[in-house]
């Protein structure tokens, strides 16, 4: 177990770019000692002691940094090379999940190497991946895949979400992490939109099986959606490897368009639903089981309001897991896997 040191400089009150730093926090194994973003500096982050600088935050006895941001394009942003290099100097151990990978690099390689530490680079996917093997459809577990309308919308935690229920309620529930948070937050996975686009399929098809070894319910962490135009590659490369029986339909409720991209706009849940379902392949049809909300930008009542049009426009269980609790969610699964086996 590692005492981390988050790097969040300038992203700790940004739920989008900074979703590692809040994925890992909220549920990462690990212990979270300090953050660092001088924008906070003396204030805290859930209990959590917030700093200036790596000086100030190595009095909390962290043994890692890691980068808690995600920007776009997953280059490392110039101000955390800086920060990066510091944590090397003071000889801590640092991880990041960029798509530029800090061992590469060799200024950061040279002083890793000379201070004796340890950098992990969360994305670099294994080098021995290839196509499926057709074994994704040989196992006995339950696999549930989260999907959405689009990216940064919550996949990743109402997968985690969905996961700690089913485990309070007693089944061998497995969180199967495919990108850079979800690994940091679960000790293990691959990084799918790292992947040579032919081998994404194998890959999502060997987390499966991986997770398969580990209990009988996975929860996919969803990345992307069909609907972007910049990430849907991706979107259908987990979808057909890793065979999901049965798909939860995240949406941030009140969008319209695509974040960033307003010519692209967002269908009807009833026309999205179809959409996933038709995309399924022939040997593995998955069904909607549930609708997942991200409710943050409403208020309660506009919030209960949009989930009750939800269930009514697709005729199906919706919720926010995370302000609602998941246990309506988690049953709307249940009944979808018991349907199917019936």
């Amino acid at each position: 177990m590692s005492k981390l040191l988050i790097l969040a400089e300038g992203y700790l009150a940004d739920p989008h770019h900074g979703k590692t730093t809040r994925g890992v926090v909220n549920y990462g194994q690990n212990e979270v000692v300090t953050i660092v973003d001088s924008t906070f500096d003396g204030t805290d982050f859930q209990g959590i002691p917030v700093s200036a600088t790596i000086a100030a935050a190595l009095v909390h006895g962290p043994d890692t940094a890691l980068i808690g941001v995600a920007p776009t394009g997953g280059k490392l942003p110039s101000e955390f090379r800086v920060q990066v290099l510091e944590a090397i100097e003071a000889g801590r151990d640092v991880e990041a999940g960029m798509h530029e990978f800090m061992a590469d690099d060799p200024e950061l390689s040279a002083r890793a190497n000379a201070r004796s530490v340890e950098l992990r680079d969360l994305r670099r996917p294994p080098d021995d991946l290839s196509v499926p093997t057709g074994a994704n459809l040989e196992h006995a577990a339950d696999v549930v895949l989260t999907v959405g309308s689009d990216c940064a919308i919550g996949k990743m935690t109402i997968a985690l979400e969905l996961h700690r229920t089913a485990q309070n309620q007693g089944r061998a529930s497995v969180f199967v992490p495919t990108g850079q948070t979800g690994i940091a937050i679960a000790g293990w996975g691959i990084a799918v939109d790292a992947v040579v686009a032919d081998y994404i399929a194998g890959a999502s098809e060997r987390l499966v099986l991986e997770g398969a070894s580990q209990g009988d319910l996975l929860w996919i962490e969803g990345q992307g959606s069909l609907i972007h135009p910049l990430y849907s590659g991706v979107t259908l490369g987990l979808y057909h490897g890793s065979m999901p029986h049965h798909l939860v339909l995240c949406h941030r409720a009140g969008d319209l368009r695509i974040d960033g991209w307003p010519v692209h706009t967002i269908p009807p849940l009833s026309e999205l639903v179809e959409i996933y379902e038709r995309a399924a392949l022939p040997a593995r049809p998955a069904t909607v089981a549930a609708i997942a909300l991200n409710t943050s930008r409403l208020d309660e009542q506009a919030a209960r309001v949009a989930i009750e049009e939800a269930e009514a426009e697709t005729g199906l269980v919706a919720g926010d897991p995370f302000r609602f609790g998941s246990d309506r969610l988690v049953e709307a699964v249940g009944t979808a896997i018991e349907t199917r086996k019936a």
